[in-house]
């Protein structure tokens, strides 16, 4: 008899190593490309508190130890970004980051696809300006 083991999302792209490594290349994306130029605006000057939060964020979300929980309580995240005016613009630099970073770091086609779909609905979603 064959038993399917499950497994998370975070353990299937290589767990922590591969969440750090998204996360920072992701906000290298961000402070470097010309054309993420709107969205860099709207961080801190210094990204280490934005890629540790994210980077918290992303491990419980995709399924590993609930990190962020753990330290900062519920993520809110629309809530937490209101200080920052997230209109189509950011939020379409903010999507090219994420998904060079992604395609860069998650070798499998699938897990991409799985990733990607609700990444870019909460994208939206952090959207507070047209």
């Amino acid at each position: 008899m064959m038993s399917e083991e499950t497994i998370t999302l975070y353990e299937a792209i290589g767990g922590d190593e591969t969440v750090k490594a998204l996360t920072r290349r992701f906000y290298e994306l961000m402070d470097t490309l010309p054309e993420a130029a709107h969205c860099r605006a709207v961080h801190p000057l210094d990204l280490t508190g934005s890629e540790e939060k994210f980077y918290e964020y992303l491990t419980g979300y995709l399924g590993g130890p609930p990190i962020y929980m753990q330290k900062r309580g519920h993520p809110m995240l629309r809530r937490r970004h209101f200080v920052a005016e997230i209109g189509p613009l950011e939020r379409d630099e903010w999507l090219l980051c994420f998904r060079r970073a992604l395609d860069e770091t998650i070798t499998h086609p699938k897990l991409r696809e799985v990733i990607w779909p609700p990444i870019e609905k909460l994208a939206f979603h952090m959207q507070n300006k047209e």
